[in-house]
């Protein structure tokens, strides 16, 4: 019995606390531990008498979880007191991102569950408010004072961003704008999750009681009407890189072989003051995966090792940012000028990038506790080199919005042949069935016409690619202070262009047998030779842990602990032997120039003798 009534109640209860009366609130209620062995007619009960139980939740332990049975019931040391009291054993628990099966599957209170970055953690205690100086003209009070004149702007303020001439707002100004409309304190309303992610596909388990789609469909479950516009905020103000020759490098297999080349951004994201409460991408390092390049395109292969490679990141502070690529074309001019391509006429970002951009955004979601779902858009950049209108190679930065990401996750749209339109899918298969996959709402999309008034578009068959893009800004530092200091070493997979990495590349990189090893354990600051070196399985994950913090750090303390490592001291053995020899010395036993040559003559003479043919 005890069994049957715990299977009814919430997990949470207090096993320990559950009494049973045959009244409410009756006095004579007993404990049910304390009925176990006993018969239901010794207690006096009969068939179908009510029972009536009450009972309590665990204690909640640091406010997240319950206190388990084993540290409620153990005995305490007198001697971890604090004030008087005992002090309860307890352990720290890492609070991770809850796995979401859904898109619609909504978290109880997730401000207390979701795991947010520490940048958004700090953003989130900032005040965000712009301060103004004191108007001359305006102002009638005394230097304390403050009026509407001078009084701080919010960081939404439109007049700001019109005068700083921003075109968007960034996530913390645009979060603070609908917080503020939606949770507002003096009507002491319960509080609501302010964010919420676009879904277009037919939700699942309807409650009218129908059959599942595409058998049976309602109102309730069946996607609105979407209404395209320009996304007002964005996730990734500005993209910089820590150093010019990040680019080169990329560059540079263009120039050798004339096809396109794709890498993946690997940085850390950090605060961007131009921008309020804004948010910037800082590139230290591009990863070229395996691929086959073309003079119009990249045809990405299987990535054996990106978690690999995430992993090295990790190690060295840094996570994956985005992904660039090359459009290029030379002009023909013999000057290095390129066409351009991607100019206001034409496209920015063509239909198929940003299907590709928004697949990629869709794989890499941003955890936040402000959204009922626990996540909200993507922080996951993507960079276009291609020809400007003056002939010369440029950065360009954007983002798919968050209706983009959804659209092609809902398999609404789909790339056109026209770089500039997107296309809006049929609900009917190749064959001409209706297809039992997708759920193809109505789209619409609002333009100015002819007249200069603002008319709605139905959007099929296709709409311009604008509606789904979001601009970001970019550049490089002032005083380029990158985190890796060397760039020597071959970048992977350009084997078509006869670079490799090799043994014989690393050992003279890290000046294997030369007099000064500090030196050598200096110049493993690269990326690309930490990533060599992991693959490898050389070094233990300690060893490795501490040389990813040699290359970022550069602590002498470091160096000299990561010289005195058994792994430091096979992967120097194992170059010595199979790297690039030193050239032998001379012997000290020749007495001039010509002696040492008659004994060239001699070695020489032996050669052509072993290479005899008799």
């Amino acid at each position: 019995m005890v069994a049957q009534i715990l299977d009814k109640l919430p997990k949470s209860v207090d096993s320990t606390t559950i009494t049973l009366s045959n009244r409410p609130f009756g006095t004579d209620a007993r404990l049910l531990s304390s009925l176990e062995g006993i018969t239901i007619d010794r207690v006096g009960l009969k068939h179908g008498e009510k029972i009536f139980l009450s009972y309590s939740d665990q204690a909640p332990l640091n406010g997240h979880g319950s206190v388990p049975k084993s540290i409620a019931t153990q005995p305490h040391n007198s001697s971890n007191r604090l004030n008087g009291l005992p002090i309860l054993p307890s352990e720290d628990v890492i609070i991770t991102e809850v796995p979401l099966t859904s898109p619609t599957t909504t978290i109880k209170n997730p401000w207390e569950v979701i795991q947010q970055s520490p940048l958004d953690d700090r953003l989130d205690r900032l005040d965000g408010k712009i301060p103004r100086l004191r108007d001359q003209k305006m102002c009638r009070h005394g230097p304390k004072g403050m009026c509407d004149y001078c009084m701080p702007l919010e960081p939404y303020s439109p007049e700001y961003l019109a005068d700083k001439k921003i075109k968007h707002l960034s996530f913390h100004s645009y979060l603070r704008k609908i917080n503020s409309a939606t949770n507002k304190p003096e009507l002491k309303s319960s509080y609501m999750p302010p964010l919420s992610e676009p879904y277009y596909r037919v939700k699942r388990d309807c409650p009218s009681g129908h059959p599942q789609w595409p058998e049976g469909i309602c109102t309730k479950c069946q996607p609105s009407a979407i209404t395209l516009q320009a996304q007002p905020f964005r996730m990734v103000d500005h993209v910089e890189f820590s150093s010019p020759a990040l680019i080169n490098s990329l560059l540079d297999f263009w120039r050798k072989s004339g096809s396109q080349r794709l890498g993946f951004l690997y940085g850390r994201y950090t605060e961007y003051t131009e921008v309020p409460l804004g948010v910037k991408a800082v590139v230290e390092a591009i990863y070229e995966p395996p691929q086959m390049d073309d003079a119009d395109g990249v045809t990405l292969h299987e990535w054996e090792n990106e978690s690999e490679v995430d992993q090295v990141a990790r190690l060295c502070g840094m996570q994956k940012l985005g992904v660039i690529f090359t459009d290029l074309l030379d002009a023909g001019a013999g000057d290095g000028s390129v066409v351009c391509k991607r100019h206001i006429d034409s496209y920015f970002l063509s239909s198929l990038e940003i299907a590709f951009s928004a697949r990629l955004q869709a794989q890499n979601p941003k955890s936040t506790k402000w959204s009922d779902t626990g996540r909200f858009g993507s922080n996951f950049v993507t960079c276009v080199l291609s020809g400007d209108e003056d002939g010369g190679i440029a950065i360009s930065a954007f983002q798919a919005s968050n209706s983009a990401v959804e659209m092609i996750r809902a398999d609404i749209v789909e790339p056109s042949a026209d770089p500039s339109v997107m296309l809006v899918r049929s609900e009917e298969e190749d064959d001409g069935s209706p297809s039992r996959t997708r759920y193809i709402p109505e789209v619409f999309y609002r333009r100015i016409n002819e007249y200069g008034a603002s008319v709605q578009e139905n959007a099929k068959p296709s709409f311009p690619v604008e509606y789904l893009l979001v601009t970001l800004t970019h550049g490089f530092p002032t005083e380029s202070t990158p985190i890796f200091n060397t760039s020597k070493f071959s970048i992977e997979n350009r084997e078509v262009i006869g670079e490799s990495q090799e043994f014989r590349s690393v050992a003279k990189q890290l000046d294997v047998g030369g007099k000064n090893p500090e030196k050598g354990v200096r110049s493993a600051s690269d990326f690309h030779l930490l990533c060599f070196l992991h693959g490898l399985g050389i070094l233990s994950k300690e060893e490795e842990a501490l040389l990813c913090r040699v290359a970022t750090t550069h602590d002498l303390a470091d160096v000299f602990q990561l010289l005195n490592t058994p792994g430091w001291a096979t992967l120097l053995a194992i170059l010595e032997e199979s790297g690039e020899r030193p050239p032998k010395r001379p012997s000290p036993f020749s007495s001039g120039a010509a002696d040492g040559s008659a004994a060239d003559e001699e070695q020489l003479a032996k050669r052509f003798k072993r290479a005899s043919l008799r």
